[in-house]
């Protein structure tokens, strides 16, 4: 069995980007960062959209503490001269963070669905 599962809690870099497309869908975009100090101190950017999102995903500022949940995809696309390609999150699930939650991985639990028995 293949899972693709990613869990991130972070601040966002920027505030979200948001689009509204001609059929009525809606994309939202976050960049968060993560940081660790182990072995050596780094911080890491993950772009992050969410699709069809509600206005409670769209309230955040720069520097807010978020949980994602979702999947990895990579994106290609073209250019004038190069295939081009982008690893991004893709979230099923966004929440507001703050110091205690972000501490205790315990109080954000995605629901994890099993695959049904083979018939």
């Amino acid at each position: 069995m293949d899972l693709n599962l990613v869990v991130i809690a972070g601040r966002l870099a920027a505030a979200p980007e948001i689009r509204v497309f001609e059929g009525g869908s809606t994309l939202v975009r976050y960049l968060v960062t993560t940081s660790t100090e182990e072995p050596r101190r780094r911080i890491d950017v993950v772009p992050a959209v969410l699709w069809d999102a509600d206005e409670n995903a769209t309230r955040f500022e720069r520097g807010d503490r978020i949980w994602i949940a979702g999947s990895v995809q990579r994106r290609f696309w073209s250019d004038d001269h190069s295939r081009r390609s982008r690893i991004e999150v893709v979230a099923h699930h966004v929440q507001r963070g703050n110091q205690s939650n972000l501490d205790e991985t315990a109080s954000f639990s995605p629901v994890m669905v099993e695959d049904p028995a083979p018939v």
